[in-house]
C-alpha cells in the first residue's frame, strides 16, 4: 500500500450531454407559442465547441439563454462552463450571442487554484500535470478538507475531483 493518497482535480464537461441539452432546446423552441414565426434559432458546433443563439430582439434572445440553461441544468450539466460572448446585430434586425464552451483546466486557473490550496495551509502536496492538478498528502483527512474547500469556493469553472486515491 502507498504512503501517499492522492486526487486530481479537473474541469471537464460532458459534450453529449451538451448535445442532448442542445437538441431539447431546440425542440421546445420549434414548439414554443411565443417564437411562432420567429427568425430564433439555437446552433450548436460540435468542432468549436460554441453555441449561438439568435434572436428577434433582446426579449426573445434572453428566452433563448433561459431555456437553454435550463436543460444544461435538467442534464447536469455546470453552467459555469458557459462563456457568453458580447451581443451582436444579425442580419435582418435580429440579434446574435455566442457561448463558448469551456473545458479543461487553463494553466493561470491551474495556479490559481493551487496557491488558493496553498493559502489555506493545507498540508498536501499539489502538481500541475497539464490540464488538471494532481494533489497528494498521507493523510485522507487532509484531501477530503480540500476537495471540501474547493466546493465551497465560488469557483468561475466547474470542477470535478478524479481518480481519488
Amino acid at each position: 500500500m502507498a504512503n501517499n493518497f492522492s486526487f486530481d482535480i479537473v474541469s471537464e464537461v460532458n459534450f453529449m450531454e451538451v448535445d442532448n441539452a442542445v437538441n431539447q432546446a431546440q425542440k421546445e423552441l420549434s414548439q414554443r407559442f411565443d417564437f411562432k414565426g420567429s427568425k430564433s434559432s439555437i446552433d450548436y458546433n460540435k468542432n468549436d465547441k460554441k453555441i449561438t443563439l439568435i434572436g428577434d430582439d433582446e426579449y426573445k434572445l434572453k428566452a433563448l439563454t433561459d431555456i437553454i440553461e435550463g436543460k444544461f441544468a435538467k442534464r447536469g450539466v455546470s453552467l459555469k462552463c458557459m462563456e457568453f460572448k458580447a451581443k451582436e446585430q444579425a442580419f435582418e434586425g435580429t440579434i446574435r450571442q455566442t457561448i463558448e464552451l469551456v473545458s479543461g483546466l487553463p494553466s493561470d486557473k491551474a495556479k490559481e487554484i493551487t496557491k488558493m490550496i496553498k493559502n489555506e495551509k493545507f498540508k498536501v502536496n499539489t502538481q500541475i500535470e497539464g490540464a488538471k492538478i494532481k494533489v497528494s498528502s498521507p493523510k485522507k483527512d487532509e484531501l477530503q478538507a480540500v476537495i471540501s474547500f474547493l466546493k465551497n469556493s465560488n469557483f468561475p469553472l466547474p470542477l470535478q475531483f478524479t481518480n481519488y486515491r
